[in-house]
């Protein structure tokens, strides 16, 4: 196995990773940053105000998405296995 084919393995494994944890954590940053001005302004400092509404928002965003990143995943360990055989070259 040659040593560019494992770095470019690595790359591509790591793209695939943060394209799709990148919605649920823009939305958790978002969603985190806006409940915690609301707390600021009202000083409410309740901590679950801060994590109940970030975890809904999360979870929608995840059954939203959830189709296109199954279809990203299965994409990409399809293109694995493709080509096992030119990796054992």
């Amino acid at each position: 196995m040659d040593h560019q084919l494992v770095v470019d393995m690595a790359k591509n494994a790591i793209t695939i990773a943060l394209m799709v944890a990148a919605p649920m954590l823009t939305v958790a940053l978002a969603s985190g940053l806006t409940v915690s001005v609301v707390q600021a302004v009202t000083q409410i400092q309740e901590q679950t105000l801060a994590f109940v509404p970030k975890l809904l928002a999360v979870a929608a965003v995840f059954l939203v998405s959830l189709p296109w990143i199954l279809q990203t995943l299965v994409k990409y360990t399809s293109e694995i296995i493709r080509s096992i055989p030119q990796m054992a070259q």
